[in-house]
């Protein structure tokens, strides 16, 4: 599937050898890579449907020192969609009162006929795309209700209760963020790891280093980070993604449908 990753911390800092390990995976995830600074002016976003390994620009963006607060990362093992740059992590969309949000994902969502009715104005072909078109309408909507802008503690209400709901059958490893806060969820086992530590909050699919205090999120929660801090935390559901020959099956057979050399590393 994917790999993604996430720093958050209270001030800017610099994560280029965090980053460089995590790019380091590109071998077993080919079909593109992202990355995101967000910042509250000028966030910087970049991504290329390459492997990460062989990108010169993402050589180039790491020769230079890369300082942030909020960092995602991704690169990609494509299961739905082709290997084309709008296919590409991390997803940038704008709700109606114009807050920015920021959608990175790892998984396959295999059954949510809701998200169906995305594709036509998506601009790729993923269904992680199709997420956050969703997440947008529903704080559209709860926002033209009462009238007002939600405020933070309401979105991450609207967002428990998105990821109770698509978790179901899906593998929904997330990483959101709405220019506040940071949302993290995993509901796969073994499949997203976080370090927290004086730098900051680090998130990433597999421990980074040897450090031994790397721990695997728990499961079946949203978190809400701010500033290296959990400030949220959800009631756990009960949809634990397990992965099986079938979900296996279903995802070869997309690969089947792509193009040979997309699927040779290009």
């Amino acid at each position: 599937m994917c790999e993604i990753f996430c720093f958050n911390s209270d001030k800017p800092k610099q994560v280029n050898q965090c980053l460089e390990c995590f790019y380091n995976h590109s071998d077993e995830h080919p079909h593109g890579w992202g990355l995101a600074n967000m910042q509250s002016e000028d966030s910087v976003i970049s991504k290329e449907p390459v492997k990460a390994s062989c990108s010169q620009n993402l050589k180039n963006i790491l020769s230079n020192p890369v300082v942030g607060k909020n960092v995602f990362a991704h690169i990609r093992l494509a299961t739905v969609g082709e290997i084309i740059s709008p296919n590409c992590h991390p997803f940038i969309e704008a709700d109606d009162n114009n807050r920015s949000w920021m959608l990175i994902h790892n998984g396959t969502i295999f059954d949510y006929p809701e998200l169906d009715k995305y594709i036509d104005r998506e601009n790729g072909d993923t269904d992680s795309e199709r997420i956050l078109l969703f997440i947008i309408d529903k704080i559209n909507e709860f926002e033209q209700d009462k009238g007002a802008p939600s405020t933070i503690k309401e979105r991450f209400a609207i967002l428990t209760d998105i990821v109770n709901d698509l978790s179901k059958n899906n593998k929904l490893n997330l990483m959101i963020y709405d220019g506040d806060l940071t949302y993290i969820h995993s509901n796969m086992r073994d499949s997203l790891y976080y370090l927290n530590n004086d730098d900051g909050f680090l998130v990433a699919s597999t421990p980074l280093d040897d450090d031994e205090n790397w721990k695997p999120v728990e499961l079946n929660k949203l978190f809400g980070l701010i500033d290296g801090n959990i400030v949220f935390e959800s009631e756990e559901h009960v949809n634990e993604f397990i992965l099986t020959e079938e979900h296996i099956n279903k995802i070869e057979e997309h690969l089947k449908t792509m193009n040979p050399v997309e699927r040779n590393d290009e």
